[in-house]
Parts: C-alpha cells; sequence; structure tokens
C-alpha cells in the first residue's frame, strides 16, 4: 500500500508541474494572440490579461490527455533510471500492479476534470465571448431555446424584433407556430404576427396562413386585425448566423447538458453534437487512465536495455496519435458518419486495449 501512495504521489506532483508550466506557456501564446485581435481597439492591460485568463482554461481542458501523457512518461522514466521498477519486480510486483496506481489517479483527475473543471471552463467560455463581442461591438447570440420555445431577435433601420416559436426544422431556417413582435427605434410594439410557419429566404421569412396586428394607429387593434395566406417579414438574419448562435456544448456546463439536449430536440433542431460532447465527456477519465497506460506500454522497461529517448518518441507519438484519432472520431460522430457510441468511446478502449495488450505480453507475458 505504501508502494502504490508512493507512486500515485509522484504522478500526481508531475502531473501538476505539467499542468501549470502549460497553463503559463498558453497563457502567454494567447496574450499575444489576444493584442492582435484587439489591436484596433486599444484596449488596456487589465482588459487584455482578463480575455487572456478567461481564454486559457479552454485550451487547457482540451490537452488534458496530452498533459497526463507527459506526466506518465516522466514518472516511468525516472523510476526506471532510479532502478525503483527493478526493485518493485524484486518485491513481487508484476507491471500491472506497479501503473495501477497512477492510473487510478489519472481516472480520478478525469472524473474531477468532468465534474468540476467542466463548469468552469463553460462559465469563462461564455464570459470570454460576451466580453469579446462587447469590445468588438458585435451581438453574442441571436437565438435561445428555451422551455417554451425558441427565441430570435433581428434588429433593422426601423427597430428590433422579437420571434418566438413552439418548434422548428432541424437548421433553424423553417419555424412553427410562429409569433413576431416588431418594436420601433423607442422599444414600443407596433406589430405583432402570429402564423403557422415561416421560411428564412435571401433578406426575408416568408410567412403562411398569418394573422396581423397593427398595434399604433388604432384604437382597437383586434378589429382592424388583417388574416393572411402569406406575408413577407424583411430580416436582416441568415442560415449562418442561426446555426452560430448556439455555440459550442463546452460553453455548457456538463450538468445541464441533457437539459440542453431536451429543449433543442422539443423545439426540432438536432441535439447530435451535443449527445457526441456529453458521451466524451463521460469517456474523459478512461481516456486519462489509458493515456497511462500508453506511456507504461513503451517506458516501464529497465534503463539499461538502452533505446529509452525512442520508446518515449514512440510512447508520444502513439499518444498524440490517439488523441487525434478521437478528435477525428468526434467530428465522425456530429456529423452522422460513425455512432455516437463509437465516436465517444472508441478511441479512449483502443487507448486501453492496446497497451494493455502491450504490456501483458512485453512485462508480464
Amino acid at each position: 500500500m505504501t508502494l502504490h501512495l508512493y507512486f500515485a504521489r509522484r504522478f500526481l506532483f508531475l502531473f501538476i508541474g505539467v499542468f501549470l508550466s502549460l497553463f503559463v506557456m498558453l497563457a502567454l501564446i494567447d496574450m499575444v494572440e489576444q493584442i492582435r485581435r484587439f489591436n484596433e481597439q486599444s484596449l488596456s492591460f487589465g482588459a487584455i490579461l482578463t480575455l487572456t485568463f478567461l481564454n486559457v482554461p479552454e485550451s487547457l481542458y482540451r490537452v488534458l490527455p496530452l498533459i497526463t501523457i507527459l506526466s506518465a512518461i516522466g514518472l516511468f522514466v525516472s523510476l526506471s533510471r532510479s532502478s525503483e521498477l527493478v526493485i518493485a519486480r524484486a518485491a513481487g510486483r508484476s507491471a500491472l500492479v506497479s501503473v495501477s496506481a497512477p492510473i487510478t489517479v489519472a481516472f480520478a483527475l478525469g472524473v474531477v476534470a468532468v465534474g468540476m473543471m467542466n463548469p468552469i471552463v463553460a462559465a469563462t467560455s461564455v464570459q470570454y465571448e460576451t466580453l469579446a463581442a462587447r469590445y468588438l461591438g458585435a451581438d453574442t447570440s441571436v437565438l435561445s431555446v428555451s422551455p417554451e420555445g425558441l427565441w430570435l431577435r433581428q434588429g433593422g433601420a426601423d427597430g428590433q424584433t422579437v420571434i418566438r416559436a413552439s418548434r422548428a426544422g432541424p437548421d433553424g431556417t423553417t419555424l412553427y407556430g410562429v409569433t413576431f413582435i416588431a418594436f420601433d427605434t423607442d422599444g414600443i410594439p407596433n406589430r405583432r404576427i402570429e402564423a403557422e410557419s415561416a421560411t428564412l429566404t435571401r433578406g426575408a421569412w416568408q410567412v403562411k396562413d398569418a394573422k396581423e396586428w397593427r398595434l399604433t394607429g388604432s384604437e382597437n387593434p383586434e378589429s382592424d386585425a388583417q388574416l393572411r395566406d402569406s406575408l413577407t417579414v424583411p430580416t436582416s438574419l441568415t442560415r449562418d448566423e442561426i446555426a452560430n448562435s448556439f455555440g459550442t456544448p463546452m460553453a455548457i456546463p456538463i450538468w445541464e447538458l441533457p437539459s440542453q439536449i431536451a429543449r433543442l430536440e422539443k423545439a426540432g433542431f438536432s441535439a447530435r453534437q451535443y449527445r457526441v460532447w456529453l458521451q466524451m465527456e463521460l469517456a474523459l477519465p478512461l481516456l486519462l487512465a489509458s493515456m497511462v497506460l500508453v506511456a507504461a506500454g513503451f517506458t516501464l522497461r529497465p534503463a539499461r536495455f538502452g533505446r529509452t529517448g525512442l520508446m518515449v518518441v514512440t510512447s508520444l507519438g502513439l499518444g498524440f496519435t490517439l488523441y487525434f484519432i478521437r478528435n477525428f472520431a468526434q467530428i465522425l460522430g456530429e456529423n452522422g458518419q460513425i455512432p455516437i457510441a463509437l465516436a465517444a468511446w472508441g478511441a479512449p478502449a483502443a487507448a486501453t486495449l492496446l497497451p494493455l495488450g502491450l504490456i501483458l505480453h512485453l512485462e508480464d507475458g
């Protein structure tokens, strides 16, 4: 038990060291990028620093598997050079037993990352996008999905228009059970339209089976309301603006993802991207544990056998390959090319079974 705690503590300290080193490096790189991006806005150093610290957590969270494999390689190479692994084998401990403590720590770190770091990253990402849009003078979003349906906002020279729909098509360009409420430049509502459906075309909404109320210039808007088979409502919205308004799944805490998926599907949108991300987050602890196995598969051998540098490079290469395969599988899963379970769990399963077989063959065979 003491030896397990020793290996676990060594791995944890290495993980923290690599994590902090990458944090400093990424912060410096991101600060330069923020200065370049907001060069015309002439932001103060404090504002740049705030944007940097809000943006860095997302980058760190994405590279957690790489931080894990770097820490594991450092641990096993250090133990091999000091002959501590040889002593552990002489005491009757197999290779798998020796690596069980770092694997457990990596799995626990994955659970902590999903349960605690994920919501922090989601909050900082949203705050970063909000501040960046404010400094650039751009809108952060034109769409919101709630239990009551979905809401859109569009602006023009005549004022703002709020659009509510009970549901929508998969791409958000066709709305059903839709209501338009137009406001003038003073924020006073002046027009209301309720319709069966509305389809987004170039520069306008094509509304069908509509009822229109003029809220200004009439003593009784209901009696003056008009029924129309079709109606055109000008808009500056585009399909891409609506799609981009959803943001990324990373901007939503994992605890809120199931309800967000339910709201999107109830509103008629495809939530496949969010489902893939949810499963990938649940698979993260297994992925981090598998990265320790990848490192162990090539660096457990005693240092006196030589070729340590080649083994380290091979381990890093395999770790990076599995990491990019995971990202590629995520893209395929989001596009519907492969099942969601395969996209999320395929790479962690491969990263676990391949080095496990290698360890059993070379170390305990």
